[in-house]
Order: C-alpha cells, then sequence, then structure tokens
C-alpha cells in the first residue's frame, strides 16, 4: 500500500520506540521522511539508510524541537531539502517523574518544555508553509495518562493533557485552509524503554488490558498512518485513544 505516496512528513525524536515505528511505516507507504533526533547520531544514520534504502527519500536533523530557533531553522532545511511537508508528528518526549512532594521545580520545567513547548514550536514552524499549500496533516503524540492522570507523573500528565488543548485550537483555527490536527493518545506501549521493566510488573499491566497485551510502535504507527493519510480527510480536532481498551 502507498498511501502516503508523495507526501513528506516530518517526525520528531524518530531513533527509537514510536517514533521509529512511525517512521518506518510512513516510509513503507511511500512517503519521503525528515526525522529529528537530539544526541544519538548511530541510531539516526542507520535509521536514515534502512528508510533510503526502502526507496524513499529520508534525512535526519539533529535539531532540538523544544528550542524555537531550532524548530525555525529545522523546517527551513527541509523545505530546502524536501520542497514540501504535508506531515507533521510532534513525537518527541521525556519522562521526569517523581511524586508532587518530591518534585522539583526544574523537572517541571524540563517535561513541559521538550513535551509541549516543542509541540508550540514545530507547529508554529510548520504553519506558513502548510497555509500556502492548502492542505496539511498534524499529529500530536499525547498519552492516555494526559487523559486521566497517573500518579507520580503530574508533570508528564500536564504535557501530555496540554498537547490537547493545543490540538483542539488549531484544528478550529487552521480548519478553514484544509490543515487538520489530531491527537494519537497511546497506552503501555512495549518499546525499548518498558523491555528494562521488572516481568511481573509488566505482566500486572498487561492484564489489565481488555487486549490483554502491551502495544507496539507499529499499532501506534498505523493509526498515525491513518490520520496522515486521504483517509481522514474529515477527520480533526480528534483524540484517537490506541490504547488496547485501557481507558473503555
Amino acid at each position: 500500500m502507498n498511501l502516503l505516496q508523495g507526501k513528506t512528513a516530518i517526525i520528531t525524536g524518530a531513533t527509537r520506540g514510536i517514533g521509529k515505528g512511525i517512521a518506518e511505516v510512513f516510509a513503507q507507504n511511500g512517503a519521503n521522511i525528515a526525522f529529528t533526533y537530539s544526541s544519538s547520531v548511530e541510531a539516526a544514520e542507520q535509521l536514515e539508510k534502512e528508510l533510503n534504502d526502502l526507496g524513499i527519500k529520508a534525512r535526519g536533523y539533529q535539531s532540538n524541537a523544544a528550542d524555537y530557533d531550532q524548530a525555525q531553522e529545522l523546517v527551513k532545511q527541509v523545505l530546502e531539502d524536501f520542497a514540501s511537508i504535508d506531515v507533521l508528528v510532534n513525537n518527541a518526549g521525556i519522562t521526569k517523574d517523581n511524586l508532587l512532594m518530591r518534585m522539583g521545580e526544574e523537572d517541571f520545567d524540563k517535561v513541559i518544555e521538550v513535551n509541549l513547548k516543542s509541540v508550540f514550536n514545530m507547529t508554529k514552524a510548520v504553519q506558513r508553509t502548510m497555509l500556502k499549500q492548502r492542505k496539511g496533516s498534524i499529529i500530536n503524540m499525547s498519552s492516555v495518562v494526559g487523559i486521566k492522570g497517573n500518579a507520580g507523573q503530574a508533570n508528564y500528565a500536564a504535557s501530555k493533557a496540554g498537547i490537547i488543548g493545543f490540538s483542539k485550537s488549531v484544528a478550529l483555527e487552521l480548519g478553514s485552509r484544509n490543515i487538520r490536527s489530531n491527537v494519537v493518545a497511546p497506552g503501555f506501549i512495549e518499546t525499548e524503554m518498558t523491555a528494562q521493566l521488572d516481568e511481573k510488573v509488566v505482566d500486572g499491566w498487561r492484564n489489565a488490558i481488555p487486549l490483554k497485551r502491551g502495544g507496539t510502535p507499529e499499532d501506534i504507527a498505523n493509526a498515525c498512518l491513518y490520520l496522515a493519510s486521504d483517509l481522514s480527510t474529515y477527520v480533526t480536532g480528534q483524540v484517537l485513544n490506541v490504547d488496547g481498551g485501557m481507558l473503555t
């Protein structure tokens, strides 16, 4: 299937986990990929090669989406290299978990900056191009935690809930120009990060999910594929929970 043939997508934080899964599925569906990474140069080079081998054009950019000027510079560079930007996936994110009573101001600010401010920065940066094209799909990665909260993650939950409010506002502002803005809210997704957790704990989480398994990066990527493609041209301002029924 080539649902994204001829489209160019920017994906932030794509060298591992969910971001990497999205990059792979988009490339398999014909999209050219511009992806960002913060420090993992080797992983970025490997991903770039892997994606180019699929017959599309892919390029990695070392860029910090939480920095306003770097986001502007990135988009300028991507336009020079790819000529258009059809899809933006704001995926870059971090956690700095702690109970509120132990959470330092810095840990709150950093998570808001990386997870939420980056979405503002990147959306601002691509807005002009998408307005000119009179089309575009913006996909913002939230979390079930942004919907229901989670003890020990007040900073993360606030950042992910903020993404939902921001995305709905952008959908209202840019809808008349055929620019769509949607949110994907993953549940428990099994990645390199969760592989390091205690197996008993992970099993407990799996059993609490109606589908009795954790999700895969590909599960999230397929939801993003739908929102990036022309299958969803009448869908904007929505939150798609991809959580195995966790919030049912």
